[in-house]
């Protein structure tokens, strides 16, 4: 896969405002699959003009070789995203957590530990479409990588970063990862925006319902008609982008991070 660190690699961007925000890629996956999202939510100023504190680290085992990945406990992701959650937090007085697919699960999971101030994910995985992936921990004695599930994206023109094999080992983690998230659903208190993609061939809808059902703050569900998992590179990109600079904008100038009124049509409760 592409090793350019500019573009694949760990994005810091700066911001004066009270607002840090920790943007989290997907497994398999690089930085640059929410790049993009990053750099739009920069773009949120507080009354002054101050811009938030962006942060978008590179997961440990991300962007080298899978078997990199394959070597990695599921607490390497965690420790390195709280790492960044407290370099956030000692310069700025409110962080949000983001994220995409397993790095939804991370933010979730930040979010149930830790004093986060909003929550915006897309497609968050805590279930997979492929059921044979519970069993990982045991098939991966046999069969040590299997076909690569990066660029699911419905634009013909875009393409997702990521490797071309998945290790069954890392699958064996980031189930591990998804089921101690699962748990902590109730401690999540956070106001929390998810973008659905109508059509995702890597994370179970379901995943966005448990979101809604067991976590303690309130939620919105945005649904995306025109995108597939990486919703981050599809079509639906600019709804993400505007909706999460408009949360984190909101909250920058000491409103709410959701929007008032009873819901929008996509879904809220």
């Amino acid at each position: 896969m592409a090793t350019d660190q500019q573009q694949h690699g760990p994005l810091h961007l700066p911001g004066g405002s009270s607002v840090g925000v920790l943007v989290l890629h997907g497994f398999t996956s690089t930085t640059a699959s929410v790049q993009d999202w990053a750099r739009a939510v920069h773009t949120a100023a507080d009354d002054s003009g101050a811009h938030p504190g962006v942060s978008v680290p590179l997961l440990p085992g991300h962007g080298t070789q899978w078997q990199d990945l394959a070597a990695q406990p599921w607490q390497a992701w965690r420790d390195a995203v709280d790492e960044e959650f407290w370099r956030l937090r000692a310069h700025h007085e409110h962080v949000v957590v983001c994220g995409l697919s397993m790095g939804g699960a991370l933010a979730l999971h930040t979010a149930a530990r830790r004093d986060v101030a909003g929550v915006l994910l897309v497609n968050p995985a805590l279930a997979l479409v492929n059921r044979m992936a519970r069993f990982s921990h045991v098939l991966s004695r046999a069969v040590p990588t299997l076909q690569g599930i990066g660029s699911d994206v419905k634009r013909p023109d875009a393409l997702e970063s990521a490797y071309d094999r998945t290790p069954l080992a890392a699958v064996a983690q980031l189930n591990l990862l998804m089921h101690r998230t699962v748990r902590m659903l109730p401690a999540v208190t956070a106001p929390t925006v998810v973008f659905r993609s109508d059509e995702d061939h890597v994370v179970s809808g379901s995943s966005a319902d448990l979101v809604a059902r067991r976590s303690s703050g309130p939620v919105r569900i945005v649904a995306l008609p025109d995108s597939y998992h990486v919703a981050t590179l599809d079509h639906d990109a600019p709804v993400i982008e505007g909706e999460s600079r408009d949360a984190v904008a909101r909250l920058s100038r000491g409103e709410a991070f959701l929007p008032a009124g009873p819901g929008t049509p996509d879904g809220a409760r």
